[in-house]
């Protein structure tokens, strides 16, 4: 008998066995893997790699900034328009903009723990 709650099971371990994983290897820590549409900056923080987001994730501090070595995801209005405005565009990538849809290899340029401040306000996924 297919019950609701064999249905929802069902459904619940197809999704998860779509959900495709990529290995994120930020320079001087070990590499992890984390699930598709991630934030960057949220992966990297919660996988002990020291990422500043003073802002929170808001693209407005521009402290998240990474360096990926290869091919970089596609960037969103609101990070080319902060970029712009500080004349950065083309220099660096705000991890807190970047949703994970590669594996990446990348530098964290500032990090938290050697500009002696806290990371920032708390990164909504």
């Amino acid at each position: 008998m297919f019950t609701t709650e064999s249905f929802k099971n069902s459904f619940a371990s197809s999704n998860l066995a779509e959900m495709k994983s990529f290995k994120i290897q930020a320079t001087g820590f070990e590499a992890f893997e984390v699930p598709e549409g991630t934030k960057l900056a949220l992966a990297l923080e919660q996988n002990g790699v020291d990422v500043s987001h003073r802002c929170g994730g808001q693209a407005k501090c521009t402290t998240c900034r990474v360096s990926i070595k290869g091919e970089e995801p596609a960037m969103g209005e609101t990070e080319r328009q902060s970029l712009d405005e500080d004349g950065v565009l083309g220099q660096f990538r705000l991890s807190c903009q970047i949703r994970v849809d590669r594996d990446m290899e990348l530098e964290v340029l500032m990090r938290a723990s050697e500009k002696g401040w806290d990371p920032g306000a708390e990164l909504e996924p």
